[in-house]
């Protein structure tokens, strides 16, 4: 099947783009000796978990499910952190998980001394209170109130015996200047307790196969932990790893008019993009412009009753007609994990694109899945 002749909506994941991004990531790891795991929140198709685990460590967790996921599917290193653990699910995630990272010391005071019994090594996740994030304050575990990991006001040195590494991770699609500024701020709050660790973590957010990221800065953050501390670092990057590897293709149902052109879609940026309202951000779209740049504009819609069902304003080069296809680009991360089926509305296809450019759909879902969600 060619991309041509996919149905919509679908996403599309180009296994050739994924490879790529794994081959950067892979390069740091070889260079620096570093390991980078897959965070899964941000993309969890496991039909390429073979391929990742060719590339990277392991996976990391934000529970029970998708630990469970990375050590059936990839198994390799396990990684869990959550806010707090659920005491009927924590028996499983010991039995699961090679790394467990709490996020207080009431956490670790409750649920250490198994964990250690387990073989599991103990993390704890700290907040250096170093925001460096813009217009993302939704992201920002550093934010006043986050209840995200320990500030050094918090921090209790009589209860680390057990605890071989700490965790932080404060980045959202960022470079690595302020994965610098904010190791700074870790070592000037919790650098005392740095050379009784074994490991560090420096969570997600690293935007490492982005054409402008600087890789020699996050190397030389890497190498400086190890060097300094003697410490093994890791990295979970989600975002890293199917940046700009994934399509969604919709049609347009219908055309309306409304002092612009709106086009309805057979998608939706409330079940099928939602990070387009929550970030919000604009996706990018194959052949078109900004508003106004090219000679037709329309607002581009979803199907659902929420008003403001909306993708955003693109122009084109000749009108839309009722039929025709559009593509949105860097649709594999956020927006796959995150679809819903509010509405009614069908979830997309999923499809594979094979490096000689030959589709394959590996996932179609239908009512039974919407009815089912719910019961």
């Amino acid at each position: 099947m060619r991309f041509e002749d996919l149905p919509t909506p679908c996403f599309v994941v180009d296994v050739a783009l994924i490879e790529k991004n794994l081959k950067i990531l892979n390069g740091v790891m070889q260079r620096t000796g570093a390991k980078i795991v897959l965070a899964q929140k941000a993309f969890s198709m496991t039909a390429l978990y073979p391929l990742i685990g060719e590339y990277l460590s392991g996976t990391t967790a934000s529970g029970l499910y998708e630990a469970r996921l990375g050590h059936e599917e990839m198994g390799k290193e396990t990684h869990v952190f959550a806010p707090a653990y659920r005491e009927e699910e924590f028996d499983e995630i010991l039995s699961i998980c090679d790394h467990i990272i709490f996020n207080s010391f009431s956490q670790l005071e409750k649920y250490k001394d198994r964990a250690l019994r387990s073989g599991r090594k103990v993390g704890l996740r700290i907040n250096p209170e170093c925001s460096t994030q813009v217009g993302h304050e939704i992201y920002d575990p550093c934010s006043p109130g986050s209840r995200f990991g320990v500030k050094r006001e918090d921090f209790r040195p009589d209860l680390l015996d057990g605890v071989s590494g700490l965790h932080f991770h404060t980045l959202c699609q960022q470079n690595s200047d302020d994965l610098e500024t904010t190791l700074r701020a870790v070592e000037e709050k919790f650098g005392t307790w740095l050379p009784q660790m074994e490991w560090i973590n420096f969570g997600g957010g690293h935007h490492i196969t982005r054409d402008d990221y600087d890789i020699p800065t996050l190397e030389a953050c890497i190498k400086r932990m190890q060097n300094r501390y003697g410490l093994e670092v890791y990295l979970e990057p989600g975002e890293a790893v199917a940046l700009n590897a994934g399509y969604l293709i919709a049609s347009v149902l219908d055309l309306h008019k409304n002092g612009i052109g709106i086009a309805i879609l057979d998608t939706s940026a409330t079940c099928h993009m939602p990070d387009v309202l929550e970030m919000p951000y604009r996706p990018p779209l194959l052949d078109s412009g900004l508003p106004g740049e090219k000679p037709f504009t329309y607002r581009l819609t979803g199907q659902t009753c929420l008003t403001g069902d909306v993708v955003g304003d693109y122009s084109f080069d000749r009108p839309l007609v009722c039929g025709d296809r559009v593509v949105f680009g860097d649709m594999a991360i956020y927006s796959m994990v995150k679809t819903n089926t509010f509405n009614g509305m069908a979830l997309p296809a999923i499809a594979l694109q094979d490096k000689d450019g030959d589709c394959r759909i590996v996932r179609e879902f239908g009512y039974e899945d919407f009815k089912y969600r719910l019961a």
